[in-house]
């Protein structure tokens, strides 16, 4: 694909300098003979040609970011106490807790509005949409 674009680069450039150099060419002339049929084009030709490239990684990053977030559910998960541990009163659960708002320990109820009230552990609140591949 680039053997194509450096070849019409090539082609466009002795065209600029044919233009140049003609008794009645000018500067300007070949200025835009070049960014015409040279750059303009082949531009837009790479970006096209491209898309597949840019789609494959935009893909790979989204598998990513969907591994990472994945892991970050099972350490999460893996970090919360065993029921068993929570039932005896042992794990840590809301008779342990220690609010927020009044620092006050046994209460286990953070203060009216806040966003983590129930103590659960932090997650998506809408799930992704999208393929699955």
């Amino acid at each position: 694909m680039y053997l194509v674009a450096i070849a019409w680069i090539y082609v466009v450039l002795m065209m600029a300098i044919a233009e140049a150099m003609a008794p009645n060419g000018t500067v300007l002339g070949a200025f835009f003979t070049f960014v015409l049929y040279g750059m303009l084009p082949l531009s837009i030709v790479l970006y096209v040609m491209g898309t597949p490239g840019r789609r494959q990684a935009r893909r790979a990053a989204q598998a990513a970011e969907e591994a990472a977030a994945a892991a970050d559910a099972a350490a999460a998960a893996a970090a919360t106490p065993p029921a068993a541990q929570v039932a005896a009163g042992d794990g840590g659960g809301p008779a342990a807790a220690v609010d927020a708002p009044t620092g006050s320990a046994g209460s286990g109820l953070a203060g009216a509005g806040e966003a983590d009230a129930g103590r659960h552990a932090a997650g998506q609140a809408v799930a992704p949409i999208g393929k699955e591949a």
